[in-house]
């Protein structure tokens, strides 16, 4: 992250999340092998919807209705707990059938399970983060204040003053009893969700911080509660009979049987006036309904914008992934993410630098849809650089940032947890992929260990030339295309200087992977280095035959050079 390091960076913390995994050999890591990233399985594509007043009251009070039904629902399942199976679930879409429809009610419910899931899957993970603060908080309470940490005994640092283990000790207290509340619904099937968002639902209380009146907030609301989603049915026209846009852009909703007086066309149905274009992914969209394949449609309202849009969503078919030879058969382009920037750089299959460092710079300063464009104009113009080198793959980190930004891990350095924390880790992956698979460029993953570390050892002075300043991003970057394409980071050290005996050359004896000390300087030799050694009292005495420069005597018998001792 531009000049800063250490406790500033995003490299930091690869560093350390790779030397606290210490199961390899020789105090090293097992390195992950890289891997081609699946292409992505769905599409989902929004148009915005330019309606009339006649329009936007109808879809408000369909959306209006159906979302009560959702509210409803979703009450009816989170009562259920455990307890639930697919007579319970057909038994609550006959109970919204007559109050909608058969493919509404399919919708409601569908909805009501996927919401149901994922704030299980959401205590899954609260239960995880639980668990791991309160090993690392007891691990620190039971070492002495001031303690040191020591990486090879796996002891972790102590709390610095008697007042911060005091207060630590009491958040111990508050996260266990959080840890048995949490495990108590897990066990019963205990959900807490609302539906338009715990965090909209919170904001009523806090109005005057938001700036907000309870007006304005009353329309997020209720257009936040609104329910108008429909899955799409292959074999039906366009796709989809509940929300049905045909190709000409025209969109028709069949209205739930308490407001079918609302219908301005035949079979309970209401056409809008206003037809909508999809922009992006138009022509694939439209090759899809002329078949009648599935397509689900979300209409939505912006009650800040006073828009209201559509959103289409289809699943792709599966794609076999290319394997990893293939995809870097021309070479790789190597990215190491930062916080301010890009670092890119071409290597070749032999893992060599081919011309220039690229960087390329975004700011994720700013709200949520500046930070998204930031993202999207960045890897733009890092898979159009990557055609033009002629390349077919991109390398970058498999990072996870999700528990780097405990206070536990990093200390009181809240300008660097709030770094990691701001950092659009799993966005920009996703983005790449997906932006990268119309592109036909494949991503190739690689176990971020090390890399930033030996790429500065390694690469970052022998690339600096006098008109080229290399980075250690840039390193980075090189150590990072070197691992997807199977050749290792760190290079032999230089050999001896030039002299009448030995010649400047590669090493001929190599120590093993694992050893540390393989990239240090060679070690002394023990015995004499000059003429000055005292008569009888060199490594050659009592070999007094005619020598030649390597002090090796000058007949024609064999001899061999000792290896290369490897540790002392």
């Amino acid at each position: 992250m531009g000049d800063l390091y250490g406790w500033g960076s995003l490299d930091a913390v690869t560093d350390l999340r790779c030397r606290a995994g210490g199961d390899g050999v020789g105090g090293l890591r097992k390195v992950a092998a890289p891997f081609v990233v699946p292409g992505p399985s769905g599409v989902a594509v929004r148009a915005r919807l330019r309606v009339s007043e006649t329009d936007a009251a109808v879809l408000a009070e369909v959306g209006t209705f159906l979302g009560a039904l959702a509210s409803r629902d979703l009450a009816v399942r989170s009562r259920q707990g455990l307890a639930h199976d697919a007579a319970t679930w057909a038994a609550r879409k006959r109970e919204l059938t007559g109050d909608s429809s058969a493919r509404w009610a399919g919708s409601v419910t569908k909805a009501t399970h996927d919401q149901w899931a994922l704030a299980r899957r959401g205590q899954m993970a609260e239960l995880a983060w639980l668990r791991g603060q309160i090993t690392a908080i007891e691990a620190r309470l039971a070492r002495p204040l001031g303690a040191k940490a020591n990486k090879h005994e796996g002891l972790v640092r102590g709390y610095g003053s008697r007042a911060e283990w005091h207060a630590k000790a009491r958040r111990l207290h508050t996260l266990k009893a959080r840890l048995t509340a949490v495990e108590a619904d897990w066990a019963a099937g205990r959900v807490h969700v609302v539906r338009g968002g715990k965090q909209l639902a919170r904001l009523r209380h806090h109005l005057g911080q938001a700036g907000l009146d309870q007006a304005a907030w009353r329309d997020r609301w209720e257009a936040a509660r609104m329910f108008l989603a429909a899955d799409g049915e292959s074999g039906k026209r366009f796709g989809n009979e509940t929300i049905r846009i045909t190709g000409t852009g025209q969109v028709s909703i069949r209205l739930p049987a308490a407001l079918a007086h609302l219908a301005n066309a035949p079979h309970g149905r209401y056409v809008l006036d206003a037809a909508v274009v999809f922009r992006h992914r138009g022509e694939e969209w439209a090759d899809r309904i002329s078949v009648n394949r599935a397509v689900a449609y979300r209409i939505h309202q912006d009650s800040v914008r006073r828009r209201w849009y559509v959103t289409a969503s289809w699943q792709r078919a599966a794609v076999p992934v290319l394997p990893i030879d293939a995809a870097l058969a021309k070479g790789v382009v190597a990215v190491d993410m930062n916080d301010d920037h890009l670092a890119a750089w071409h290597l070749d299959i032999h893992g060599n630098p081919v011309g220039e460092p690229q960087r390329f710079f975004y700011d994720l300063s700013g709200n949520t849809s500046h930070r998204d464009a930031q993202i999207r104009h960045v890897l733009t113009r890092l898979l159009h650089h990557t055609r033009r080198r002629g390349a077919a793959a991109i390398a970058i980190e498999d990072l996870d940032f999700t528990d780097g930004t405990s206070r536990e891990k990093h200390g009181r350095n809240k300008r660097f947890r709030r770094l990691i924390s701001r950092f659009p880790t799993a966005r920009l992956k996703a983005r790449l992929v997906s932006m990268a698979a119309e592109q036909n460029i494949a991503i190739v993953a690689v176990d971020p260990a090390y890399t930033s570390r030996w790429g500065a050892q390694h690469w970052q002075q022998p690339l600096t030339t006098p008109h080229r300043d290399t980075t250690r991003h840039d390193a980075a970057a090189v150590a990072i295309g070197r691992r997807a394409l199977g050749h290792p980071i760190r290079r032999r050290t230089a050999p001896p200087p030039h002299d009448q005996s030995d010649r400047a050359g590669h090493r001929t004896v190599q120590a093993r992977p694992e050893t540390r000390r393989r990239e240090e300087t060679r070690p002394r030799i023990p015995g004499p280095r000059s003429r000055v050694v005292p008569p009888g009292r060199g490594a050659k005495t009592g070999d007094q035959r005619a020598q030649h420069r390597s002090e090796h005597a000058a007949e024609h018998e064999p001899w061999q050079q000792d290896s290369l001792p490897l540790s002392l």
